[in-house]
Formats: structure tokens, C-alpha cells, sequence
């Protein structure tokens, strides 16, 4: 069987890297999409930016179930690949998919049925509440194929090819960034839908890089393999997903739910504060942007190299990841500490807000080292099979250190007492993971795996799976 990508045979930082570019290409291209968004809708005004502002806890929660059921893919995925078991891993990625159409589409008829009720709770006034229905009546219509494409995405991924997926979320900006305009303005022929045309756009975007990804997935690739309809093995492939995908959904969401606490502590202390903090998440994310494309690459190697019995080769190349994320975030602070006034004037004309966000950027982006190792640590435990151990080192980290240590800060020193508390809980959680990473391992037992059966006896689906690769080399997983 042919290792195409290199990931169980070729030298670790080549194979990193070549995975890594292309994902460093795909999440810039999600953040550029976003952002053309926010600043098309920006130009109908405060209500139509109030409304959509309003809407990014509801898209957050479906976006972080597509994260989970996404990170229990690549890790399953991965191990069967790298276990060499390719009939089990076609059905359990077709299972998964399906389960995943069913859940979102239940998910989305109920948040269509619930939108006022909903938003309304979140604080919506009547004046937004039209815009809001507007919006989301059509963003929940598009969220399955939303979510199918980041569940095929990593499906992909977990084969070791990371530019596919970089591909089909290019294409899903080009068409949003084309019809956006179109839509929400009416130029030319197409009528003016505003708020309501953004939304539309979005959903066609997704549905043209569905298209592509499943393509990809079922017809070039292969990865799928159509089983018929057994109760049976649809609740045995879900609760395999399910142990990866819950802890991953929950611990995606508890991020900003710790980032609404400190902004609401420092609203009691100095609303230009909020102001900066906030500037400073959007930095932040763009700051940490190598970290993430490195972490989605790492998660189907460790997973590929664990499944092919090469347990030594997975755990350098997560301390070899967790080394080249200290080095870099730690040199890329450097050009941040020298222009922190210049960078902050890009936000803001508020010379308070400057001042905060200055400081922002002189102490927390020295900890970004750490808290890359933090993330890359957390993210490999899922290939570990070891998901509660993620979510306890992020629940650890936000709700044992940082939060306790952000209301001493708020006595202590006001804003700045609270924004020292970040980079303070990063750097000891950073160290923590490090050690740990030295230490790991996988659980003696694995429980919540795809059952395969013995290789050592061909069963009937073996036999009928080589007939098959016998007419179509490229069937064979270790061949994408």
C-alpha cells in the first residue's frame, strides 16, 4: 500500500509543512470571507450590523457541532487509514455524513420555528428582530451543507490531503464575495435584498463548495462506500463519533463564553476597554493563524501514525510541532512589541481605546508561544483518543486560572491588572502542556473505537474491497 502523502514514511517537518500551507491558505481565506461579510452589511447600516452582531452566538453553536463531529472524524478516519482498514472507513464516513445531514437539518427547523423566541432572550429589540428573521430564516437553510463541508473537509484531511479543502473553502469566498454585492445592493439585475441578500449568498456559497466536496469524497476520491440502512451500526459509529465530537463541540464553545465574562468585567471598569479587547480577539486570531493550520494538519498525522502502530513517530512529531510554535509565536512578537501604537491607530482613532489596546498588544502576544503549545497539545489529545483530557486542560485554563486570576487583576491593577492575567494563565498552562506532551501516550484500552475486523482473516467486505481496488488502484487509501 502506497503512502502518497508521506505521512507514515516521509521526514515529519516536510510532511507538516506541505499539509500546513495549504490549511494556512483555507482558514485565511474563512477569515477574509467573514470579514467581506461584516463589511458589505456594514454599509446598510448600524441596525443591519446590530442585527448580524446578534446572530454569532446562534451560528457559533452549529459551527462548533461541525468542529465536533469534524474532530471525531479525523481522528477515527485516520486510525482506520493508517490501520490499513478501508472498507470500515468508507462506511464509517458515510454514516457520519448522513447522521450529521440529519442532525443539522433537525437543529435548523427548530432554530427557524424558535427565531424570535430566541433572539428576543439574547437581548433583540423589535427593530432587529425583522432584520434577524430576515438573516437567519435563510442562514439556518444553508447550514447542513455548512456543516457537511467541514465535516468533509476533514475527512479529506484525515487521508493527508489538506489542499482539497483549501480549494473548496476558496471557492466558497470567491462565490460569496461575487454575490454579496449582487445581492445585498442590486446591481444590475438582481433585485436589492439587503440583509436578506447576504444571507442568501452565504447559503449559496456553502452549497457550491458541498458540490465540490462531495466530488471530491465520493466520486474522485472514493472515501465513501454506500451501505445499506443498519440501525445497529448507525448507533455504533455515533457513539465513536460522539466521544471525540462532544468534548471537541464544548470546548470550541467555551472560549467565548470566557471572553463575554472578561468583557463584561471590564465594562464595569472602562468601556473603551471593551472597546480594545475586542480588537485585540481579531488580532489574536490573525496572530495564531500558522498555530490552527498546523493543529488541523497534526491531528490526522498523530491519528495515521497511532492506527499504523508507530507511536514514537506521532509523539515527535507533536513535540517537534510544539517546539516550532514557541520559536515562532515568539519571533513574531517582536515586530508586534515595536509597533504596538501603530497597530493599534489601525483599529481605532479613540486615543483611550489606543492606549488600552497598546498594552494589550505589549503583553499578551509575548504568551502567544504558550498558548500555541496549549492549543496544539489540546487539539493531538483527540488523535490520543484522550478527548476529556482536552477539555479539562481548556477548562483548567479558562475557568480555574484565567478567570480567577482576571478578577484579582480587576482589584488589583483595574484594566491592566485584568488583561495581565491572560498572558500570566497562558504562559503556566504553556509549560503544563509542554510537560505533558513529554509524558503522553494512548489509553491502554480503547474503547470507543470502530470496530475492524482480525487482517490477519479476510472477511467477505475485505475480499469484495480488493476485487474492487483491483479495477481502481485509487480506492485504496493509502494511495490518496
Amino acid at each position: 500500500m502506497k503512502d502518497r502523502h508521506g505521512l507514515l514514511t516521509a521526514p515529519i517537518g516536510r510532511v507538516l509543512l506541505i499539509m500546513t500551507l495549504p490549511n494556512l491558505i483555507g482558514i485565511m481565506t474563512i477569515l477574509g470571507g467573514s470579514l467581506v461579510d461584516i463589511f458589505f452589511i456594514s454599509k446598510l447600516g448600524t441596525e443591519a450590523l446590530a442585527a448580524v452582531s446578534f446572530t454569532f452566538p446562534v451560528t457559533l453553536v452549529i459551527s462548533s457541532i461541525g468542529i465536533g463531529i469534524g474532530a471525531g472524524v479525523s481522528t477515527n478516519l485516520g486510525r482506520l487509514i493508517g490501520s490499513g482498514h478501508a472498507p470500515e472507513s468508507r462506511v464509517f464516513l458515510y454514516d457520519t455524513l448522513c447522521m450529521t445531514l440529519v442532525i443539522i437539518w433537525g437543529l435548523s427547523i427548530l432554530g427557524c420555528v424558535l427565531i424570535e423566541p430566541t433572539f428576543s432572550l439574547l437581548g433583540a429589540n423589535s427593530a432587529s428582530l425583522p432584520l434577524i428573521h430576515d438573516y437567519m430564516w435563510y442562514w439556518y437553510l444553508g447550514a447542513p451543507a455548512l456543516v457537511l463541508v467541514m465535516v468533509g473537509n476533514q475527512g479529506l484531511r484525515a487521508t493527508g490531503d489538506t489542499r482539497s479543502p483549501a480549494k473548496i473553502m476558496m471557492l466558497a469566498a470567491i462565490v460569496n464575495l461575487v454575490l454579496d454585492p449582487l445581492l445585498i445592493f442590486g446591481i444590475g439585475p438582481f433585485p436589492r435584498l439587503e440583509i436578506q441578500g447576504a444571507a442568501i449568498a452565504t447559503t449559496l456559497s456553502w452549497v457550491m463548495a458541498m458540490s465540490l466536496s462531495g466530488y471530491l469524497i465520493i466520486v474522485k476520491r472514493k472515501l465513501v462506500k454506500f451501505a445499506r440502512f443498519d440501525v445497529g451500526r448507525l448507533i455504533l459509529h455515533w457513539k465513536v463519533l460522539a466521544h471525540i465530537a462532544r468534548p471537541a463541540a464544548l470546548m470550541n464553545v467555551i472560549n467565548p463564553i470566557t471572553n463575554g465574562i472578561i468583557m463584561a468585567m471590564l465594562a464595569r471598569i472602562d468601556n473603551t476597554g471593551v472597546a480594545a479587547f475586542g480588537a485585540g480577539i481579531r488580532l489574536e486570531s490573525v496572530s495564531l493563524i500558522v498555530v490552527m493550520a498546523l493543529s488541523s494538519s497534526l491531528m490526522p498525522f498523530i491519528a495515521q501514525n497511532l492506527g499504523a502502530g508507530q507511536p514514537e513517530r506521532a509523539k515527535k512529531a507533536l513535540l517537534m510541532s510544539l517546539q516550532f510554535v514557541f520559536v515562532f509565536q515568539t519571533l513574531l512578537y517582536i515586530p508586534l512589541y515595536f509597533n504596538a501604537d501603530f497597530i493599534a491607530g489601525l483599529f481605532t482613532h479613540d486615543p483611550l481605546v489606543i492606549e488600552w489596546l497598546s498594552f494589550y498588544i505589549l503583553v499578551l502576544p509575548v504568551a502567544y508561544g504558550p498558548l500555541g503549545i496549549v492549543i496544539i497539545f489540546a487539539t493531538s489529545l483527540n488523535a490520543y483518543h484522550r478527548p476529556l483530557s482536552s477539555l479539562v486542560i481548556n477548562l483548567c485554563r479558562l475557568m480555574l486560572l484565567m478567570l480567577p486570576l482576571a478578577v484579582l487583576g480587576s482589584y488589583v491593577g483595574g484594566v491592566k491588572g485584568i488583561l495581565l492575567a491572560l498572558p500570566i494563565t497562558n504562559t503556566l498552562m504553556g509549560l503544563a502542556c509542554y510537560y505533558l506532551a513529554t509524558k503522553i501516550s494512548e489509553p491502554d484500552n480503547i474503547k470507543h473505537a470502530v470496530p475492524c475486523p482480525d487482517k490477519s482473516e479476510p472477511t467477505d467486505a475485505d475480499a469484495a474491497d480488493k476485487q474492487v481496488d483491483a479495477k481502481d488502484s485509487a480506492t485504496h487509501l493509502g494511495e490518496y
